[in-house]
C-alpha cells in the first residue's frame, strides 16, 4: 500500500510505502546517515554542500535522507543537487532535471562533454571509469567553487567502501579504502560520504521502492574493471556464507591498531624498548 497524499515532510518522500518494513528501511538509513555525519563532524552550520546526483539509486537516497535530516533540524546546511552530464550516448538529459524540478529541489545541472575526452584517451577496451572519476571530480569541484559550497558530497556507501580497500590490498599493495570526510588536494574543500554506514542492499531497496527514475549507470558502453567485479563477487559470496561478513569487515576500518600491523611511519617500532 502507497500513501500518494502529499504530507510528508518533503516530496521526495511522496508516495512511499506505508508498510513496517519500509518504515523500518527508511528509519535505519536516516540513522546510519546521521550517525556518519556526527562521527566524522561534517556539519558546519549555515555552511553550503554541493550533492552530487547521477541518477542512480545511491545519489537518490543520499539526496532524499539528508533532506529528512534537513527538515528535522538535524542538518543545519543549505543544500543544492548537482548532476554533472558528461555527454554519454543515451543520456536521458531531461530526466534529473524535471524529477529535481517536480521535487522542488534547489539544483544545478551542468554539460560538460568529458566522455569525447575518455573516447580519445582510453584505447580500445580499456576501462574508462579511473578516467571519466577524475574528470567528473574536477568538474565538481570548480561548481562547488562558483556555487560557493563548502563540501562536495557524495554517494559512496558501505559496500563502495570494502571494494576499494579490497582492491587496494589486492592490485595496489596498500591499506587504503574510501574515507567519509577527505579535504581536496587544494585544501579548499570538504569531500563527505554521508552513506558510509549504509549497505548498497538498503540503498537499492529504498530507491525502487520510493519509484525514483534510476538512470544506468553503464551508459558509455563501458563498466567498471574485471578486478572490481571479482571483488564484489568475492565479498557477495562471503555475506551469503557468513550474513553480518560485511558489518565486521568495515567495522574493522573503523579500528585500526597501528601497533598490530607493519607500517614503521604508523608506530615507532624501533623506539620500541622494555620498561625499564
Amino acid at each position: 500500500m502507497r500513501d500518494d497524499t502529499p504530507n510528508d515532510i518533503h516530496p521526495l518522500f511522496h508516495g512511499a510505502p506505508q508498510t513496517e518494513a519500509f518504515r523500518k528501511l527508511r528509519k535505519r538509513i536516516v540513522q546510519q546517515v546521521r550517525e556518519a555525519i556526527e562521527t566524522y563532524g561534517m556539519i558546519t552550520r549555515g555552511a553550503r554542500w554541493l550533492v552530487c546526483l547521477s541518477g542512480g539509486k545511491d545519489s537518490y537516497t543520499l539526496l532524499a535522507v539528508l533532506h529528512e535530516l534537513q527538515w528535522r533540524g538535524l542538518l543545519p546546511v543549505d543544500l543544492l543537487a548537482c548532476n554533472l552530464d558528461q555527454g554519454q550516448p543515451n543520456f536521458p538529459a531531461t530526466v534529473l532535471p524535471e524529477f529535481l524540478a517536480r521535487m522542488g529541489v534547489p539544483h544545478r545541472i551542468e554539460y560538460r562533454d568529458t566522455y569525447s575526452v575518455v573516447i580519445d584517451k582510453i584505447t580500445p577496451g580499456g576501462t574508462m571509469c579511473s578516467l571519466c572519476s577524475r574528470l567528473r571530480r574536477g568538474n565538481l569541484y570548480r561548481i562547488a567553487r562558483e556555487e560557493g559550497c563548502a563540501a562536495v558530497v557524495l554517494g559512496h556507501h558501505r559496500d563502495d567502501i570494502l571494494e576499494t580497500f579490497f582492491m587496494n590490498l589486492f592490485h595496489g599493495g596498500r591499506l587504503a579504502a574510501m574515507p567519509p570526510k577527505l579535504l581536496n588536494e587544494d585544501g579548499d574543500l570538504f569531500v563527505y560520504r554521508p552513506l558510509a554506514y549504509v549497505a548498497e542492499a538498503d540503498c537499492d531497496n529504498f530507491s525502487k521502492s520510493m519509484n525514483y527514475p534510476i538512470i544506468p549507470c553503464d551508459l558509455c558502453g563501458s563498466q567498471d574493471g574485471l578486478q572490481r567485479a571479482q571483488v564484489k563477487k568475492m565479498l557477495d559470496d562471503w555475506e551469503a556464507k557468513s550474513p553480518g561478513r560485511r558489518n565486521v569487515m568495515f567495522r574493522a576500518l573503523t579500528h585500526v591498531q597501528p601497533s598490530l600491523l607493519a607500517d614503521p611511519a604508523l608506530f615507532d617500532f624501533a623506539g620500541l624498548l622494555p620498561k625499564p
